[in-house]
């Protein structure tokens, strides 16, 4: 029997869920809300089904939509309608989809309150930051004045990827606080902050499939957020990353496994979370050894572009299995290639961009077969051109035997895709060669 699915999302990450899902036999009918110019070849894009802010409205709009097109498994990719409970509004409504991937509104705490996230840590020790919480600025102010040594000031709530500073000296530090604490910059989710120590160290994403019992990281992945070539520039989303990465080896990543992703397992059950989907764990790796930076509860992007991209195995029978409890039952690995993907993004991204501009060259990029293209700020108008609507605009993925060989297919494919203004980071996978 073939399933129908409906994905919620418009980014990359959603292109590459429905590319990989379109392989098995299992999957039908693709669906997505709202989906882009990528999406839209490999099913539905329905741009009239939105996800969020989650309301009664929305939930009843989604079942309507899953009950009138027999959809067996909504995706939810993107952590804001997470947060928001959106998976436990889906699975107590009527007609109800079968699996639901995403965790419950409690597990995705994980990400969406960086306080509580750091309290389940300690309380298992595991390897973190030292940090101190404040909802006060006053003495978030003091406490940054007492201390010497380089820090971190964290919003606890969602920030869409921002909310994040690294201040240079106290006196940006505590312009931080005002920021994020009077000025209200992210709103509610600055109303409580982290401070932490900052560590030092190789950054290293790690995504995990869990059903609630058992989990199963995947390859690890090193991000660029830099816009620019060497590191340098403002942070973005992401510019590109690679995997697997050779700083993650076999012995660190035996030692992220007993003293992480296990203990991590351990505590959310202690908090009575049934965590089930992806746990995707920020990591540094330190010289006294790797401590977690941060958990997201769903896919990373763009990680999930290049680790889809060899990934072997039914990714659809992957899912049932995290909804189901049975991961132990399932069998997927990775190709032994190395995975590229360099972002393609609008001439002043992060900043402000100019959208609507008509893009070339796509499939010209994909005639390489070690070459997958996956749309990120897309669109297409009226007349089927496709054009930018985004600051990620594309996401260019490469296999090769080795770093060197992937990133020069990728960067060779992306000189072949052209819109105005668009730039690329050609140093993608820099540290490891």
């Amino acid at each position: 029997m073939a399933h129908n699915i409906l994905i919620l999302g418009s980014g990359g990450r959603e292109h590459a869920i429905g590319w990989k899902l379109k392989q098995s036999k299992q999957v039908g009918k693709l669906f997505f809300a709202p989906g882009n110019g990528g999406t839209a070849a490999l099913g539905t894009n329905v741009s009239t089904l939105p996800y969020e802010p989650v309301t009664t409205k929305v939930a009843d709009d989604i079942l309507r939509f899953v009950r009138d097109n027999k959809i067996d498994m909504v995706i939810i990719g993107p952590e804001d309608p997470l947060s928001e409970g959106l998976a436990d509004r889906l699975a107590a409504g009527p007609n109800a989809p079968k699996w639901i991937f995403g965790p419950t509104k409690n597990g995705a705490q994980l990400e969406g309150d960086k306080a509580f996230s750091k309290e389940l840590m300690r309380s298992c020790k595991i390897p973190t930051a030292d940090a101190r919480i404040f909802s006060n600025y006053e003495q978030a102010v003091e406490y940054v004045k007492s201390r010497e040594t380089p820090l971190v000031i964290k919003a606890s709530g969602l920030c869409k990827g921002k909310g994040v500073v690294l201040p240079d000296s106290q006196e940006e530090a505590i312009a931080a606080l005002s920021d994020i604490m009077r000025k209200k910059i992210y709103g509610e989710a600055g109303h409580k902050v982290l401070i932490e120590e900052r560590l030092v160290g190789q950054e290293v994403s790690l995504l995990c499939f869990v059903d609630g019992q058992n989990i199963f990281p995947m390859e690890g992945a090193q991000d660029h957020k830099r816009a620019f070539e060497g590191d340098k520039g403002p942070n973005t989303g992401g510019m590109g990353v690679y995997a697997p990465t050779p700083v993650l080896t076999d012995a660190i990543m035996s030692q992220v496994e007993r003293e992480i992703l296990i203990p991590s397992l351990d505590a959310m059950r202690r908090h009575g979370i049934t965590f089930k989907g992806i746990l995707f764990v920020g990591l540094m790796l330190t010289a006294g050894g790797p401590k977690v930076l941060e958990y997201n509860c769903r896919f990373g992007d763009p990680e999930t572009q290049t680790l889809l991209l060899k990934m072997k195995g039914d990714l659809f029978a992957a899912m049932v299995a995290c909804c189901e409890g049975t991961l132990d039952k399932v069998d997927f690995g990775f190709e032994s290639k190395v995975s590229v993907c360099v972002v393609m993004a609008s001439g002043g991204y992060p900043g402000a961009y100019k959208k609507g501009l008509p893009i070339t060259g796509i499939d010209e990029a994909e005639s390489d077969p070690a070459v997958r293209v996956f749309h990120a700020g897309t669109t297409r108008a009226k007349d089927g051109t496709v054009v930018t609507a985004g600051g990620r605009v594309l996401n260019v993925c490469a296999t090769g035997t080795t770093l060197k060989e992937a990133r020069e297919k990728a960067n060779a494919a992306c000189a072949k895709i052209r819109f105005e203004g668009g730039f690329f980071r050609r140093d993608i996978g820099w540290r490891a060669g």
